[in-house]
């Protein structure tokens, strides 16, 4: 058997590919050492800026495998193989993925808007999507709220990133607007007097700024008088039922009563001209 043949021929296939082959380890060796670099420098900088762990622990996976996915295009393309198809596939893959996970992208990125700018934090009074409540957790797709009633609100990212948000905390006090009808013949004064005197005693409401009491509207059955205290927003809620409890209350003490809607009917005798 003429093994020198098969000598040569290894020969000729090292002195035309060996190089390549020891050019593509090369790069695939440095190129990993640089992804993980990146990535590591990538997380020190997104934490030294404050943002989310989640967040940060996602952007850095993204980052690591788009990088890696590089690195082997590099790599492959070095020893020879064709990588236009290889590109158009991941291209068909990325975007069949990018539709089937539409919503969840939209999410993600309204939860990266929200952790990274911060328009509000775990523990802030908000109002969004219909919703007032206290935030108490935020991911990456989703925020969560504590309502009225003991109830939890889950609120998608993606709506929520893109629409109207009232946060109470920023200010660090709110006001609170409250609405309490009278009867016509009630003394407005006297109300407005029993009302402060209540809204005063109540621990919850600070002293700067005063609560007042005026007149909204005069309604087709009451005159409504709108109270507007302030206090602290993990307060909101306990103070709201209270004063609205202990107004009712102090009304009926000083015999100021709340009408409920009622109409007055007159009934005209027709005379007929026979």
């Amino acid at each position: 058997m003429d093994y020198q043949k098969y000598i040569d021929k290894i020969e000729e296939v090292l002195i035309e590919f060996g190089p390549k082959l020891i050019t593509a380890i090369v790069i695939l060796i440095i190129g990993l050492w640089l992804v993980k670099r990146i990535t590591q420098l990538l997380d020190k900088l997104l934490i030294k800026k404050g943002i989310d762990k989640t967040l940060t622990s996602f952007l850095g996976s993204i980052v690591g495998i788009a990088l890696r996915v590089l690195v082997f295009i590099t790599v492959l393309s070095q020893v020879g193989v064709a990588t236009t198809s290889f590109i158009a596939i991941l291209g068909a893959a990325g975007l069949a993925i990018g539709m089937s996970l539409q919503g969840a992208l939209a999410n993600f990125a309204g939860g990266a808007m929200i952790i990274f700018f911060k328009p509000f934090k775990v523990g802030d009074l908000i109002k969004a999507q219909g919703e007032t409540g206290e935030v108490i957790d935020i991911n990456i797709l989703s925020t969560k709220l504590s309502v009225a009633g003991n109830k939890i609100a889950i609120i998608p990212n993606g709506i929520l990133a893109n629409d109207k948000i009232i946060n109470y905390d920023q200010g660090g006090k709110l006001r609170v607007d409250l609405e309490i009808g009278i009867a016509y013949d009630a003394n407005i004064q006297q109300a407005r007097e029993v009302l402060l005197e209540v809204m005063n005693a109540h621990p919850a409401i600070l002293e700067n700024p005063k609560p007042t009491v005026n007149v909204k509207e005069l309604g087709d059955s009451a005159v409504v008088l709108l109270l507007r205290p302030w206090t602290v927003p993990d307060k909101y809620w306990d103070m709201y039922f209270d004063i609205m409890e202990d107004g009712k209350i102090a009304l009926d003490k000083a015999q100021i009563s709340i009408p409920f809607p009622q109409r007055d009917v007159h009934i005209y005798e027709h005379k007929s001209d026979d």
